[in-house]
């Protein structure tokens, strides 16, 4: 009889501190495609209210999620929405209670903070109040692109900024969705290619600095792929790396394809991209004027770099192209 009380008082105890559903607890233990339409309901909830297409809110919390990933200074991203306002611009910079979330006083005190939920509170660690804000932000300038962009002008003050959200926003406009995550890695596997880690590594010509990317060795006229969703930033010709394209992703990424022979026909500054599109093809340019050719044996220079709201700076990115090729290899086994 003691035994069974035991047992049952055991169960009881054992069902009481079960861990709850991952939808219990949103901010943390929700799956990337939950996430994902959590944030795209917000977006489609505050264009209703506020007639600002959602594809520009969802480029400006994209750009500061990349903000948060690159930097220190900011606050980790605890919930759906990652636009930061500082404590002092949402309560006002007079007032003295920091943690103020009435929205009568913090007008009083100048300031931005909104209900956006309707329940009588302006918090700042609320997604809809958040989104509300600056939603309402861009709403005061128009609707329009050029409105949009001077909105987005006077929120940021800075030009590399307002180019990098218009292209998230260009992005997905075109493919009408956020959930934009799958990668591709950079030559078809089926062509002939070798690579190891080279970033870091010194370079001499033009100067002693370190490469900043990973070589990737392939026979002249091996097509060069998208690695990512994103949009041309850059084509052209580049002293060291010759015939190059830049492609800027939607965590703020930019990917930095050189070396090539040509240029894949219709590819242009701002075209979006999707993983798996032909850019252009392997070569051996660079290292000197235009048209530069054959100083070193023909591949393709792979070069990441981020960017943190100041500035840029090269990461290694052989990790990311070991994980596409193995996602590849795997895809195309199951075919």
């Amino acid at each position: 009889m003691k035994r069974s009380l035991f047992i049952i008082i055991s169960l009881l105890i054992t069902v009481t501190y079960l861990p709850l559903p991952a939808y219990a607890n949103e901010k943390t233990q929700l799956t990337y495609e939950e996430r994902q339409e959590q944030r795209m309901d917000l977006y489609q909830k505050m264009e209703t209210l506020t007639n600002v297409p959602w594809y520009y809110l969802a480029a400006a919390d994209s750009f500061e999620r990349g903000l948060r990933r690159a930097r220190r200074d900011l606050p980790r991203e605890e919930g759906a929405i990652a636009i930061y306002y500082s404590p002092q611009k949402w309560v006002g910079p007079l007032n003295p209670d920091l943690e103020d979330n009435n929205p009568l006083s913090i007008s009083m005190f100048g300031g931005v903070g909104l209900d956006g939920d309707g329940d009588g509170l302006a918090d700042i660690n609320n997604d809809e109040d958040v989104l509300y804000t600056f939603s309402r932000h861009l709403e005061s300038f128009g609707y329009d692109e050029e409105n949009i962009r001077i909105g987005l002008w006077e929120f940021y003050k800075r030009e590399k900024s307002l180019q990098l959200i218009m292209g998230h926003a260009k992005v997905y406009e075109t493919f009408n969705t956020i959930s934009l995550s799958k990668n591709a890695f950079p030559l078809p596997l089926h062509f002939n290619y070798s690579y190891k880690n080279t970033w870091g590594d010194a370079r001499g010509w033009g100067g002693r600095r370190i490469h900043e990317g990973t070589d990737i060795f392939a026979g002249y006229g091996t097509p060069v792929r998208a690695t990512t969703y994103g949009i041309v930033e850059l084509k052209g010709w580049n002293k060291y790396g010759g015939w190059r394209i830049g492609i800027r992703d939607l965590d703020n990424i930019y990917h930095y394809f050189a070396h090539l022979s040509g240029f894949e026909k219709g590819i242009e500054e701002g075209l979006v991209v999707e993983p798996g599109t032909v850019l252009g093809y392997v070569g051996s340019s660079g290292y000197g004027k235009p048209g530069t050719q054959g100083k070193f044996p023909p591949h393709l220079h792979y070069g990441m770099y981020r960017d943190n709201g100041f500035t840029e700076w090269s990461f290694d990115p052989f990790p990311s192209l070991k994980n596409w090729e193995k996602k590849d290899r795997a895809a195309k086994r199951k075919r």
